[in-house]
């Protein structure tokens, strides 16, 4: 595996963060700033740099090297796969006129699965409902297939989000990215940290990701109240505050990110599905929890290969962004320290991130998340 990692500052040239040498037929991996992404040139020129890579645009709410975590930024990971294959598909939740649901699956039927080892997914983070992707994705795979990968982020706006594949990167677009070979070894692990407070409380009506009574009363007056004066900066608060969810059909709690509100009807809009009668808490966490979750999420998902690792794939989510706040890299450098400097280190920070639980097979849509995915061949 050879990998060259570059990132551009806005109106600034391209800077390599790795030695710079050639790659023949590359996955590029790009994850940036929004607006950046926007830009007229930006595909062509990455193109030029690449003429005959693959390349994966996610735009994000901070996009995560070795060295920094940058809000501000287009950064670049290519990587030759010297003894594995890969494919790439696509769809379109906005022109495909098909359900959450109805997408992830067509979108995993599309791949030959004979081989196929793991899917990393790039997906689009406004408009998709991500609990039903990944149980539609969940639907399709055989043997085992690892399924990890990002809702894209738009930093604290949550206004759109970008996607795409050789192509200028637009809303709507879901991108997975399939590995094939016999000595691709990929393997994961994810941790939170947050911890519930407060009176658990029944899910008593809710529709798909929009939640509208807790115990019979108004969601959101209920969560206001015990916001108190932080509840004068929803939606943006809830970032810091997302619900502990336990289903009968789950074994372990879902951690739910609070995207929006609906004064109207006293609603609250969640990243992913919240079933009635499930049981709720709210959830807090601090700086510390954050990267000591982090740090095993690294040495977990370390712990169960045979062979380094040679790429990591970091997902972690916006919420744990805003609580680390000038100390965002503490996590990142929890991961570092554990994988060691050979490890080229790549990511974003997401409005979801999907993996399964550790120990189990089909994916899951989490919040609150780092999300560590390691890759050799």
């Amino acid at each position: 595996m050879k990998i060259v990692q570059l990132k551009r500052q806005q109106q600034k040239d391209w800077e390599y963060l790795s030695q710079k040498q050639p790659l023949q037929a590359p996955l590029v991996l790009v994850f940036g700033n929004r607006f950046l992404l926007e830009e007229a040139n930006v595909y062509s020129e990455i193109q030029t740099l690449f003429p005959d890579g693959h390349i994966v645009f996610g735009s994000t709410s901070g996009d995560i090297t070795s060295e920094i975590v940058d809000d501000n930024s287009i950064t670049i990971t290519a990587i030759e796969f010297e003894r594995s294959q890969f494919e790439i598909k696509t769809s379109n939740v906005l022109k495909s006129g098909k359900d959450s649901l109805k997408t992830g699956e067509a979108l995993i039927n599309q791949f030959n699965t004979e081989g196929l080892k793991f899917i990393f997914v790039v997906a689009e983070g406004s408009f998709i409902n991500g609990s039903q992707l990944v149980e539609g994705m969940n639907t399709k795979t055989t043997n085992n297939t690892l399924i990890t990968g990002a809702l894209c982020g738009d930093g604290d706006r949550f206004e759109k989000t970008l996607a795409g594949y050789n192509t200028a990167p637009k809303e709507g677009e879901i991108v997975a990215i399939g590995f094939y070979g016999a000595s691709l070894e990929a393997s994961f692990s994810i941790h939170g940290g947050w911890s519930p407070f407060g009176p658990m409380r029944i899910v008593t009506k809710s529709n798909a990701n929009i939640l509208y009574e807790l115990d019979g009363q108004p969601a959101l007056d209920l969560y206001k109240k015990y916001l108190g004066e932080k509840s004068k900066a929803l939606p943006g608060a809830a970032l810091l505050y997302p619900l502990n969810v336990k289903t009968k059909e789950e074994k372990q709690s879902i951690v739910r990110t609070i995207l929006n509100i609906n004064e109207a009807d006293n609603s609250m809009i969640l990243a992913g599905d919240i079933p009635e009668n499930s049981k709720v808490q709210l959830m807090m966490t601090n700086i510390d929890n954050i990267a000591n979750a982090s740090e095993k999420a690294a040495k977990q998902a370390l712990s169960t290969r045979q062979n380094e690792p040679e790429l990591a794939l970091l997902v972690s989510c916006i919420g744990r962004k805003l609580v680390l706040d000038q100390r965002v890299e503490e996590e990142i450098e929890e991961v570092v320290d554990v994988l060691g400097k050979s490890t080229t280190i790549c990511g974003l920070y997401s409005y979801g991130e999907i993996a399964p639980f550790h120990g189990e097979k089909n994916c899951k849509l989490h919040n609150q998340t780092m999300t560590v995915t390691l890759i050799s061949e």
